[in-house]
């Protein structure tokens, strides 16, 4: 992407198609999971928030996807993360091995569980 983009739409838009269905397939069992979530652009990545915090961010680069979910959440579900290379705060996926929309609702579950309980 040239420009950067103003609008979560704006960012998909500009992604070859096959990424573009993959991340919207995580938008949209994210927003089924927790309704209400409200969608900007954060740190240059779209983001879902819940209760006014950032509840998970996604993006798309040259090799790989990423998922941030929360650093509590890959911790506490590590051991579901074994096939993925993660950092502190992200889970980096491919369209080849994307992230089961299991292990996504695990994952947001968790942050929202955090959330709710003020977790700072």
């Amino acid at each position: 992407m040239g420009e950067k983009a103003t609008s979560v739409e704006e960012y998909l838009n500009a992604l070859d198609p096959a990424c573009r269905a993959e991340l919207e397939r995580i938008r949209a069992l994210v927003t089924r999971l927790v309704p209400g979530t409200e969608e900007t652009i954060s740190y240059g990545m779209p983001t879902l928030k819940y209760r006014n915090r950032a509840l998970v961010y996604f993006t798309a680069s040259k090799k790989h996807m990423s998922f941030y979910p929360s650093s509590w959440a890959i911790e506490e579900l590590r051991d579901k993360l074994t096939d993925y290379k993660t950092t502190e705060h992200a889970i980096q996926f491919t369209l080849e091995k994307t992230l089961p929309s299991a292990l996504v609702e695990d994952l947001v579950r968790v942050h929202v569980r955090e959330i709710d309980a003020d977790r700072q």
